[in-house]
């Protein structure tokens, strides 16, 4: 195998400011886990347009903060 080269300073400030945006929808969906909510968007997904806007708005609410 070859080793990784180490990744230039603009690349690690793009991948620094990737994790801080996706930080907050990881913690959501850990959220929506832990509510059982996307058991029931697997069983009705009808139900994914509602579920998905109370998600952003718990996010944004989150965000500005």
């Amino acid at each position: 195998m070859q080793p990784h080269p180490q990744a230039h300073p603009s690349q690690k400030t793009a991948n620094r400011v990737l994790a801080v945006g996706r930080a907050p929808v990881e913690h959501g969906f850990a959220h929506l886990k832990n509510w059982r909510i996307l058991t029931k968007l697997r069983t009705d997904p009808a139900r994914a347009t509602c579920l998905l806007r109370a998600l952003l708005v718990l996010r944004d609410f989150e965000v500005n903060r």
